[in-house]
């Protein structure tokens, strides 16, 4: 009798004493019940029973090697029969029938469960009830069957190059996972960044020499002055002018009127090459004496980083500390040392006030620009920006 193992019509999934490979032959009180070769109804008592077949014995009905039948598997259980269909092949024949052994084909979950019910309790001795039958039936006696054992030999090319596809997807993100945790936990603990910053050109301011009114400038904002050039006019009344230098004796009504009646004409003056960056006082407005008309930047100044770094990085915030600086505008960072650190002026604060003088001197017209001013943990090397770029 062959003991291969049946083909279940699901070939997912096998019985889970299949998948520990529990084959056992047996004998025990069962019959077979089948259509023989001349269409009459046969049955004969099991010679043995397995998980993969069975064998009986029948010499009155000559069966072919090959054959596909389909039959009964007829127990008693419980003073009641059971019956359970299957499909079979025949696989040999010996002695002219005296032995017929079979293998079964396409047994369906609940037949397989079953059988393999009746065969481990006839095998330990117990008591077989239709209770106990029922309770096996309903239960999922299924695993997962195992995978391959080829390695993957039985995978097509394409096959192949999806499970490769795949993994190196995976691995990727991984990489990505790996190398942005990494970045961050380095910008957190190794990297100082300034709370604020932008790019500062010294100022210079043009002021009124007296009271007066401003009577219209001769520059707009963002245009260029050279040095001496004339910015705006302005007036003045004479007694504003001569108010210090009267004698008392000439400090009279009538001639208090008619100096103030008076107005002294004058200009405003730039004091360098710059480019005008505001008007302070509109046309027309008057203003006191020393209040400032015009802010002035020099055409040919340098330009600085003024920066604020929180107090509790003081330790990382000294003179000469070299740092990296990214202006608005440009795509590329730049290189950088602090020049001068100190508090805002008034007394104490919570903040250090840097200036810094950048590798590659900033043009004036970036005056104004937000700045973003970095100090690597490292001294000397920006490790992170160094691995990115090899990386590149």
């Amino acid at each position: 009798m062959s003991t291969a193992t049946g083909v279940a019509s699901n070939a997912n999934i096998v019985h889970e004493s299949e998948a520990q490979r529990q084959f056992a032959r047996l004998k025990m009180p069962a019959k077979v019940r089948f259509l023989g070769p001349n269409r009459e109804t046969l049955e004969s008592e099991l010679l043995d029973l397995s998980a993969g077949g069975f064998s009986f014995r029948d010499t009155t009905h000559p069966l072919s090697v090959g054959g596909h039948h389909k039959g009964k598997l007829v127990f008693q259980v419980d003073g009641l029969g059971m019956a359970i269909d299957v499909e079979f092949q025949v696989r040999s024949v010996q002695d002219r029938g005296a032995r017929v052994g079979c293998e079964f084909h396409n047994l369906r979950p609940r037949e397989v469960a079953a059988l393999r019910y009746l065969i481990t309790a006839y095998t330990s001795g117990e008591m077989v009830t239709v209770g106990d039958m029922l309770n096996t039936l309903q239960r999922d006696n299924f695993a997962k069957a195992r995978k391959g054992r080829d390695g993957g030999a039985s995978m097509g090319f394409f096959g192949r190059l999806r499970a490769l596809s795949f993994s190196l997807m995976i691995f990727l993100v991984g990489v990505g996972a790996f190398t942005y945790i990494l970045n961050q936990l380095y910008q957190l603990y190794f990297v100082t960044h300034a709370d604020s910053a932008m790019v500062s050109l010294p100022s210079q301011t043009v002021s009124m020499p007296r009271e007066g009114v401003v009577q219209a400038a001769l520059v707009k904002v963002g245009g260029e002055v050279a040095k001496g050039a004339p910015l705006a006019t302005f007036s003045a009344t004479m007694l504003d002018v001569l108010k210090n230098s009267l004698p008392e004796g000439q400090m009279t009504p009538d001639n208090i009127e008619r100096l103030f009646s008076k107005t002294l004409q004058g200009t405003l003056t730039s004091p360098c090459d710059c480019r005008v960056v505001a008007q302070l006082v509109g046309d027309g407005q008057p203003a006191g004496k020393g209040a400032p008309v015009f802010e002035l930047l020099p055409l040919q100044g340098q330009a600085t980083i003024e920066a604020r770094f929180p107090y509790k990085t003081f330790a990382k915030v000294q003179p000469g500390a070299e740092v990296r600086v990214q202006v608005a505008g440009e795509s590329t960072s730049r290189t950088g040392r602090i020049s001068t650190v100190s508090l805002q002026q008034g007394g104490l604060a919570s903040d250090l006030r840097v200036s810094v003088l950048t590798d590659d001197p900033l043009t004036t017209d970036m005056a104004g620009r937000p700045a973003e001013v970095v100090i690597d943990g490292l001294p000397g090397n920006l490790l992170l920006d160094k691995v990115m770029a090899a990386g590149k």
